[in-house]
């Protein structure tokens, strides 16, 4: 176990390096994130009533456009140069890939999320009414969405079509993961009286299940 977890932290440590030095998320996928906020609040006239209560919706919507980037381009990494191959041959095992690369794309959408909190509150005038809420489904959410995306990230990677297969295989996969969510966030920033905790707890059930079948399946994947 001791030895799964110092690889996965080299994967992950690896990609988040990577992200670093490209800047990437900063000078890409952040900005992207806003301009979604900005363009929604558009389409709803600026109306702040009506942004208040859609602002969970709109806020997972975004997250999850932010999450096939993020997909994208972790399977990108791992196609220069044949990296991926490298990391077989390093003898890691595909479990510990798969762990570590999910904590990478984790680790992206938490700051992600932050970002957009900070984004709803300025521009459609929300607030979190629920910090522990907040924070509790913000991890759990993220996480379902990293195992997920990192799962069908490979198998889009392995189809040789992932700029245009993923987003097709993928965000069907999440339409739960973005109602639960929505509505967890709904009782978090008091869009609407609903028992986000009971939501939340689906949304991690999701997680472990995700987690699993892609630390399972990640394996055969990236051998195809």
């Amino acid at each position: 176990m001791k030895s799964l977890l110092s690889e996965a932290w080299l994967v992950a440590s690896k990609d988040l390096r990577i992200e670093a030095r490209s800047r990437v998320l900063t000078n890409q996928v952040a900005p992207f994130a806003v301009l979604v906020l900005v363009l929604f609040g558009f389409a709803l006239d600026a109306d702040q009533r009506t942004l208040r209560m859609f602002a969970p919706g709109l806020f997972w919507v975004a997250v999850l456009l932010c999450l096939l980037l993020a997909v994208q381009r972790s399977s990108a990494v791992e196609s220069a140069d044949d990296a991926a191959t490298g990391l077989r041959m390093a003898g890691l095992a595909p479990v510990a890939v798969f762990l570590g690369k999910s904590a990478a794309i984790f680790v992206q959408l938490l700051v992600l999320e932050l970002l957009l909190t900070a984004g709803i509150i300025v521009f459609y005038g929300s607030s979190v009414k629920n910090l522990f809420l907040w924070l509790i489904a913000g991890l759990v959410t993220a996480l379902a969405v990293a195992a997920t995306g990192t799962l069908y990230g490979a198998l889009a990677s392995g189809l040789g079509v992932r700029e245009t297969l993923l987003p097709i295989l993928l965000l069907p996969v999440l339409a739960p993961v973005l109602i639960g969510a929505t509505r967890a966030y709904d009782d978090a920033l008091g869009a609407a009286a609903v028992d986000g905790w009971a939501w939340t707890g689906l949304l991690a059930m999701f997680a472990v299940v995700a987690s699993t079948l892609g630390a399972l399946a990640y394996g055969a994947l990236v051998e195809d």
